[in-house]
């Protein structure tokens, strides 16, 4: 007979707990809606920017480290060009200690005055034995040039050493700036990504946008007319002025792209001034000046010297901001902690 048994219900006990646990799925699945919510466009470009700082602070680092290696190199490669020389020398100076020797050996080695005794003509034994009192003052000499060579042969090797320890940890230095580099990049570009197509492309025209209206406002005469320091520091700025609009590349040097240091050494060499090449050491190119002093063509530094630009007048710097961003005009205001000027003689 089938059985008519009505099914079992579950126990309010039982209820209970399953009404809870979907009360609580449904407050952490809101909680977690609520703490990672989608940054806006605004917030998003606020973050790359801020990224784009930090990358380029990272740049200067990475290339300073590598035209430290750069030098490195070439001492190391001197020193060592040295010790071979150095060791050469000292092979030469012993092969020719042995010729002295050998000729020594072959007179015999008996006492003098024995030898003179024996001797069938006295008056050759007497310039032999001049000729042999030459060779060993020359033996003597010889010795002397040889521990002199093998002292300062000792110094380069250590000195070789030394560098090539240096050498190590500036290359350890590169790798972890080249690797903060590359995840400041990475981090901003995954930030771009949760945007739109759309809004990645109003970000660009905004940026592009500000960037002709800045090199309008300087073809307008509106920077100002304070004088130039110099005429260099004047032509300068005036090639730097063409280029406005160009990208902000990591290792940029131009003509097509440029980081912030590789746009100020490009725009004096167009005015025939060499400058060094990253800002840690464009810091020393010429004489500390305060904001008060500055005159268009003056390189200025920001952010602890990790950043640089050419003063423009008016409170204004036209530099290369940093990656993702073009060659500006931008007021001195919004670029962080200024440290001071430089003059380029």
């Amino acid at each position: 007979m089938a059985s008519h048994r009505r099914p079992k219900q579950p126990s309010r006990a039982r209820v209970t707990v399953l009404t809870a646990t979907a009360a609580a799925a449904v407050a952490l699945s809101s909680q977690a809606a609520q703490a990672d919510p989608k940054p806006s466009k605004s917030e998003v470009k606020a973050k790359v920017e801020k990224l784009g700082h930090e990358a380029g602070e990272a740049n200067e680092q990475y290339h300073g480290a590598k035209e430290k290696q750069q030098k490195l190199e070439k001492e190391v490669s001197a020193l060592q060009d040295k010790v071979a020389r150095g060791q050469q020398e000292i092979n030469n100076l012993r092969s020719g200690l042995g010729s002295l020797a050998t000729a020594q050996y072959r007179s015999g080695g008996l006492d003098p005055s024995v030898q003179l005794f024996l001797s069938s003509n006295p008056d050759t034994f007497l310039d032999e034995a001049s000729a042999l009192d030459q060779l060993t003052a020359k033996q003597a000499e010889a010795l002397q040039k040889i521990q002199e060579k093998q002292r300062v042969l000792a110094q380069e090797r250590k000195e070789a050493q030394d560098k090539l320890g240096d050498l190590a940890d500036v290359r350890k230095t590169l790798g972890e700036k080249k690797k903060k580099l590359q995840g400041k990049l990475a981090e901003a570009q995954r930030l771009l990504n949760t945007l739109t197509a759309a809004e990645r492309a109003k970000i660009r025209e905004d940026d592009k946008r500000a960037s002709r209206a800045s090199r309008a406002s300087a073809d307008r005469g509106e920077l100002g007319n304070e004088a130039p320091a110099s005429a260099r520091g004047a032509a300068a700025l005036s090639a730097a002025s063409t280029q406005v609009g160009k990208p902000y590349v990591s290792g940029g040097t131009g003509p097509n792209s440029f980081d912030c240091s590789g746009l100020t050494q490009w725009a004096y060499a167009q005015a025939n001034v060499h400058i060094s090449r990253v800002t840690y050491t464009q810091v020393n190119d010429g004489p500390r000046i305060g904001r008060g002093a500055l005159k268009p063509g003056d390189l200025v530094f920001f952010n602890n010297t990790s950043h640089v630009g050419l003063y423009a007048g008016n409170n204004t710097v036209l530099h290369a901001p940093y990656p993702g961003a073009v060659v500006r005009y931008e007021s001195m205001n919004t670029m962080g902690s200024f440290q001071f000027g430089v003059r380029v003689a």
